[in-house]
């Protein structure tokens, strides 16, 4: 297997699962990392979880379909989600991670 494709399907499936994990909470309390966005929101956090899920389900499948364009927006939306947790100075590990993971996408991006 090619490290394209390795990233391919690790880009693709990894946000199908965590998307939809965030309708079974499984893996997770999703809605822990948005607790302090509660204020803001004009609805639940589990609401909010379950549209962030379905957001990356299909990144994840645009990853699988058009790895080059899909794994920009895999990449946007972990440097996204660092940057909010950064800001609230909680889960700093978390953000570290996901840019580090946004690395990876880029990565793929110019690969493919």
């Amino acid at each position: 297997m090619e490290i394209k494709d390795l990233l391919k399907y690790t880009y693709g499936l990894v946000p199908i699962v965590a998307g939809l994990d965030k309708f079974t909470n499984i893996l997770t309390n999703w809605g822990q990392y948005a607790e302090g966005m509660s204020g803001m929101l004009p609805f639940d956090i589990g609401t909010f979880m379950m549209i962030v899920g379905v957001i990356e389900i299909v990144a994840g499948v645009l990853v699988l379909t058009k790895p080059k364009i899909g794994s920009l927006v895999v990449a946007g939306w972990l440097v996204a989600i660092a940057l909010v947790l950064l800001f609230s100075g909680s889960y700093l590990d978390v953000a570290v991670r996901d840019l580090v993971m946004a690395i990876g996408a880029y990565a793929l991006s110019k690969l493919s």
